[in-house]
């Protein structure tokens, strides 16, 4: 038998070292980073928009602008076929059509609890109360996340932490196996709090429009821009990795 090379050990290797990241393999790279510290996997939870969103002024202007000038050289037809097309649409089975408004109830009252707000953006749930990390141990915002502990892998630990608040997974989409950004908390003078890694994975809401928020003090669904009043310290990995804040 023929001993292996030491490039087929080093590939090896990285292979085992991406397991992790599956939906059916096993975590041993999970388990062995957190000998020297623990590992929270972290949901960004999302709702996505449901209107179009309204168009830039300057977008707007400019279409405006070449539509009037593809009109100066437009085909013209003769006033008896233009007649006729126009009366084709004609009938009883017309219905008038009223859209429905973009400013809810919800946007009035500034109801952050609801869903029906911010129709044209993206929002994001954020839970208030104790959290791993959290300073005295006081409760904080945070997003919904779990200490990663023997699950098989991390993707199903962040499921866990999800279920956890919803009551199920039902109206829930998770977006890839593997996280979407991870960031480092350092050690901090609390001697309680040793150093730690969070990886965050992205989730959306299917079907629905109303969700039972459980386990928390408190909760909000928030736009990217009002996100930052509550990780004002965080713009810059938000901005770079997770929402892209505008």
């Amino acid at each position: 038998m023929l001993p292996r090379s030491p490039a087929s050990l080093h590939l090896r290797s990285l292979h085992w070292a991406r397991t992790f990241s599956s939906s059916s393999s096993p975590s041993p790279s999970a388990a062995a980073a957190g000998a020297d510290g623990k590992i929270v996997a972290s949901v960004v939870f999302e709702r996505l928009p449901v209107v179009i969103p309204k168009i830039n002024p300057v977008v707007y202007a400019f279409q405006e602008f070449s539509f009037r000038w593809r009109q100066q050289y437009r085909r013209k037809y003769p006033d008896d076929v233009l007649g006729k097309a126009e009366a084709r649409g004609k009938g009883d089975y017309q219905i008038d059509y009223v859209p429905a408004p973009r400013i809810t109830e919800a946007d009035k009252a500034n109801d952050r609890k609801s869903l029906q707000r911010a129709l044209d953006n993206k929002l994001y749930l954020l839970l208030y109360g104790k959290t791993f990390g959290a300073p005295d141990g006081k409760p904080v915002w945070h997003f919904p996340e779990k200490v990663y502990e023997n699950e098989d892998t991390l993707r199903l630990c962040a499921e866990s932490a999800l279920k956890s608040v919803l009551g199920g997974l039902d109206n829930t989409y998770f977006v890839g196996n593997a996280p979407m950004a991870h960031m480092v908390a350092e050690e901090t003078e609390d001697p309680s709090v040793s150093s730690f890694k969070r990886f965050f994975f992205k989730s959306q809401v299917i079907g629905t429009t109303k969700l039972d928020i459980g386990k928390c003090e408190d909760h909000v669904w928030v736009t990217k821009d009002e996100l930052l009043e509550y990780f004002p310290e965080h713009k810059a990995l938000f901005d770079k990795t997770i929402i892209h804040i505008r």
